[in-house]
């Protein structure tokens, strides 16, 4: 066992591409999608990297909280640990920052897991999926599908256009607030007669209330919608339970699911058809394998689905969703809304087949900019 015997961070923002709803100008006025790098390093001088996410009006969490939880609460209880013990691991960050309902920080504490996981797959020699258990044999490559997102319906038509010209596929769309139903129609319309064979997928991020999801799920449903994403507030239990038992749609969760007790719980309360996984919310890969291994035993639905995440945050997922053998278009849009990468070329997609890497750990090596932007906050030396 070689220990973690340095721990970094840093904050490093990435340019968006086009328009995304979800993302706002900062106090510069620029458009940006912020991360939190870490950089983990052991006592052969093996280095392992991680990246949290956070983005306001996803999660509560925010790129001021996740450095100061990192720096004043974490580091210390990660510091001089085995990093494949990825038991002790959030057993350890969930004694520091305890859970409530659910995970506390979760974007933060999957950081360090994803950091954890690329350091132990290169002390190793083998990519990070090959750790999770069981192991089988993963996909070669990751399907995605191109985002539509805009209350404008000349965007729309432009970002349909782009999408194919790029080679996709698949669609999925972001629907409700502040969007009317009946726009949410038409753009549902839209996009199925735009791609008829398709995989089509619309996401309300939490925007309707309970009548409003149970009015308009038999609505997309007609007009040839295959899934319908987070219609509601997680914490609206019965509108969940009654729009499954009405059965227009298959219903997927995503926000509220952040650990697997939470997800245990949903399930047992008949609350959805399946998840939507993001192993950036789920506090990273180790409690991410767990809440896919147990849906996959039950026969409910596993998609894959991301926060807009870029480079190790986005290498995370992929590794998830080969290893649980996803054949479904992912809505991995990191590609298609951020400008930059630290990774140079190297995890672009071709066409819409983003290709796995087979590097050690998650499999990728930053440039410079990742170095220059951390700085140490907990060390053995």
């Amino acid at each position: 066992m070689s220990r973690i015997s340095k721990i970094e961070i840093g904050r490093f923002d990435y340019a968006v591409a086009g328009e995304f709803k979800f993302f706002k100008p900062g106090h510069d006025g620029k458009l940006s999608r912020p991360s939190v790098l870490v950089r983990l390093t052991d006592e052969n001088g093996i280095e392992g990297w991680g990246q949290a996410v956070p983005v306001p009006s996803w999660t509560y969490e925010t790129v001021e909280s996740t450095l100061t939880t990192l720096e004043l609460y974490l580091a210390e209880v990660v510091l001089g640990r085995d990093p494949a013990d990825f038991e002790g691991l959030h057993e350890a960050m969930n004694t520091a920052i305890r859970p409530a309902f659910s995970v506390g920080q979760p974007l933060c504490k999957a950081a360090l897991d994803l950091a954890c996981h690329d350091l132990v797959g290169k002390q190793r020699g083998m990519p990070a999926w090959q750790l999770f258990e069981p192991a089988s044999k993963a996909r070669e490559d990751i399907l995605l599908s191109w985002t539509v997102a805009s209350p404008k319906m000349e965007t729309v038509e432009s970002q349909l256009a782009e999408g194919r010209e790029r080679g996709y596929r698949n669609f999925n769309i972001k629907v409700g607030a502040p969007q009317s139903a009946d726009y949410d129609i038409e753009l549902a319309k839209k996009v199925r007669a735009f791609a008829p064979e398709g995989f089509l997928w619309a996401d309300a991020n939490t925007g309707y209330t309970r009548e409003e999801a149970l009015a308009i799920a038999p609505r997309l449903r007609d007009v040839g919608v295959d899934v319908l994403e987070s219609p509601m507030p997680p914490t609206q239990i019965r509108g969940y339970q009654a729009l499954k038992k009405q059965g227009a749609l298959p219903v997927l969760m995503d926000e509220g699911i952040v650990g697997p007790e939470v997800a245990e719980e949903f399930t047992a309360l008949d609350m959805h058809d399946g998840i939507a996984m993001k192993p950036a919310r789920n506090a990273g890969l180790w409690p991410s394998v767990q809440i896919v291994s147990a849906l996959q035993q039950r026969g409910l639905t596993v998609l894959g689905s991301g926060l807009t995440d870029p480079d190790y945050s986005l290498a995370g997922a992929m590794h998830l969703f080969a290893w649980a053998g996803i054949d479904k278009p992912c809505a991995l849009n990191g590609p298609q809304f951020l400008a930059d990468s630290l990774f140079g070329d190297a995890i672009s997609p071709q066409a819409d087949l983003l290709p796995m890497p087979t590097a050690p750990g998650l499999g990728y090596t930053p440039d410079e900019r990742a170095a220059a932007c951390v700085r140490t906050v907990a060390s053995l030396g």
